[in-house]
């Protein structure tokens, strides 16, 4: 098997990590991942899964700064800006979340996740 990931393209071993998270097994997901962020570290759709398998493990500074580098790569990123929010809520920084789903929906006023999770700010 690990002969076979290793000829994988990056969006293959991406999706692939993407698919042990939904798994739970972080573990290689979070492996995986990694070994596409070593070969393009500016990949802001892989800077945010490892934020989120780094959340599901409990490395949550680590996860916040996986999701902010998502967001700087790509600002208009709104999956990765609202698991920032989210982030940052489950840790207690309610401005820092509630500035992040403002910026969703500002770009995107209809975004139903950042509309189910400022009622919250409000």
């Amino acid at each position: 098997m690990n002969a076979q990931i290793a000829e994988l393209s990056i969006e293959d071993k991406l999706r692939r990590g993407v698919t042990l998270k939904v798994e739970g097994q972080y573990n290689e997901a979070e492996r995986l991942i990694r070994e596409v962020l070593t070969v393009e570290p500016a990949h802001a759709r892989a800077r945010r899964e490892l934020g989120l398998v780094l959340n599901f493990t409990g490395e949550f500074d680590q996860s916040i700064e996986e999701l902010k580098q998502a967001v700087e790569l790509e600002p208009s990123y709104l999956e990765a800006r609202t698991d920032l929010a989210l982030a940052y809520s489950m840790l207690g920084y309610m401005d820092e979340a509630k500035a992040e789903l403002e910026t969703v929906l500002a770009i995107d006023p209809s975004n139903a996740a950042a509309q189910r999770h400022i009622v919250y700010f409000q």
